[in-house]
């Protein structure tokens, strides 16, 4: 054979392997921007804009999305991939049954998911700067110093170039893949609006040096990254999970809410707030702490300070992570940063990351988390007097709050007088929180898909509820509503 044609030849093969890598990547599905968020993305307005579909696996959407087809309701059979077993529905705890000896001072499966252990308090330790005390950093900050995992995605804030010119760079999520001690660090403070974190898996399967990885996320994310994992081409998965409920669309509307709701003028002293167990919004500012109660808040502040997609929202607790951390069902201590945070781990992989934070000496593990009172009624009348529910069924919105002493007054009264406490106190949120939400999802979607996106412990939770002629009013009220706004098209 001629050198000629020997050239040739190779020539030729050059060509079609680089004509069958083009057209491999021209098969790719085409990332969605996220400037085109929300009407852009499949989900639209009821985007939690997770991060999935700015990615190639955009592909995987309608099997991996927590607000498309069966939503949330894939969340059982998922705890069976990923646990190794459901969570018992039929430990769902209620005021009535204390009647009948049962105890209902701890946490029940029904509600909180997986528990490999007793849901406990815990307190992260010597974590500077940390919302709370650094419970999720300390653990994931373990991680990767003990050589478990080669890198962890989290959250950020706007680097500390953009902090030195935009004050409320705290307010915007930045998705990271942490692979040094100081990057995690990065991750410190809970973001108040919807945080793309998923946009990074392109960047962790074509990253061969990344063969074990620590995700941190919220429910809808982990939900979404649990349908993907596997096709990361990763040796080893841990899933860090914090309890997420009524995230704000943007930085901007949660700054927007400090504004207008809690009446702060001076943004830049703002570094985090929380909604409170003492019916109260704690804003964390540089130089200590404001709060104003919830009943001193306008009405007309909640709808466009909560994203959609949380008002269809299941996982409260967040099931399909390996260990969750959040704060409603531990004691108030006064302070974010010198309160308990709760700590349920889900299966054996939470419970070594754990230990890995335990014996590194950054997590202190307290007693079982505990509660008391009844969280029924109080979840009841919550429902029943939120200003997004009353906005569904035709009723008057409040445009101002009460004077903030007359609500401290009901805050504390509220509080030490009638509000459950602890671990009942996380009852009451999250039977709140499902039941105003199915009452969107039934006025957005109808009663068959509403049904088709909860999962089951969801479901039971609006069943035993609607058994109340409030909350059965409530339904009649907003189907009749519905259909006068159908009327009026």
């Amino acid at each position: 054979m001629s050198m000629m044609m020997m050239m040739c030849l190779c020539a030729i093969g050059l060509l079609s392997f680089c004509l069958e890598h083009v057209m491999a990547l021209a098969s790719l599905p085409s990332p969605i921007s996220g400037e085109g968020w929300p009407e852009k993305f499949p989900a639209k307005e009821h985007c939690s804009r997770c991060g999935l579909c700015e990615t190639t696996f955009v592909s995987r959407v309608k099997e991996a999305c927590a607000f498309l087809g069966d939503g949330m309701g894939r969340v059982d059979d998922a705890e069976m991939k990923v646990h190794g077993r459901q969570r018992d529905t039929a430990s769902m705890a209620w005021s009535e049954n204390k009647d009948r000896g049962e105890d209902l001072s701890t946490a029940d499966e029904a509600r909180f998911g997986v528990m490999h252990e007793p849901m406990r308090l815990a307190k992260g330790i010597g974590m500077r700067d940390a919302q709370w005390t650094g419970v999720v950093t300390s653990i994931a900050l373990s991680m990767l110093e003990a050589g478990k995992v080669d890198a962890v995605v989290c959250i950020a804030n706007s680097s500390e170039e953009s902090n030195k010119s935009n004050p409320q760079a705290w307010s915007y999520p930045q998705p990271i893949l942490a692979k040094t001690p100081e990057d995690v660090l990065r991750g410190r403070g809970v973001k108040p609006a919807l945080s793309p974190s998923l946009n990074v898996l392109d960047e962790i399967k074509n990253d061969k040096s990344i063969r074990k990885l620590l995700f941190c996320g919220v429910g809808c994310a982990v939900q979404a990254f649990r349908a993907v994992q596997d096709d990361l081409g990763l040796e080893e998965v841990y899933v860090l999970g914090t309890n997420c409920v009524d995230n704000s669309p943007t930085p901007e509307a949660a700054q927007n809410f400090l504004q207008e709701g809690v009446q702060i003028s001076e943004l830049e002293r703002v570094r985090g707030y929380e909604f409170m167990q003492d019916f109260k919004v704690h804003v964390k500012t540089s130089d200590g702490y404001i709060t104003r109660p919830y009943f001193s808040l306008p009405g007309t502040v909640a709808a466009p300070s909560i994203a959609t997609s949380c008002l269809a929202c299941f996982d409260y607790t967040n099931g399909l992570a390996d260990v969750v951390v959040g704060y409603m069902g531990a004691p108030l201590d006064g302070k974010m940063d010198e309160s308990y945070q709760t700590l349920t781990i889900r299966n054996e992989r939470g419970s070594q990351m754990v230990e890995t934070a335990k014996d590194a000496n950054r997590l202190y593990i307290g007693d079982v988390a505990t509660g008391t009172g009844n969280h029924e009624q109080l979840a009841t009348s919550t429902v029943a007097a939120d200003s997004i529910v009353l906005e569904m069924v035709g009723g008057d919105v409040p445009t101002s709050g009460m004077p903030v002493w007359m609500g401290n007054i009901l805050a504390f009264v509220i509080s030490n007088y009638v509000s459950p406490k602890g671990v009942n106190f996380a009852r009451y949120s999250i039977d709140y929180h499902i039941l105003r939400n199915y009452l969107h999802i039934l006025q957005e979607w109808g009663e068959d898909r509403a049904q088709q996106a909860m999962p089951q412990y969801a479901a039971d939770i609006v069943s035993h509820y609607l058994q109340d002629e409030t909350v059965r009013k409530l339904q009649s009220q907003l189907q009749i509503t519905k259909q006068e706004k159908e009327l009026k098209r």
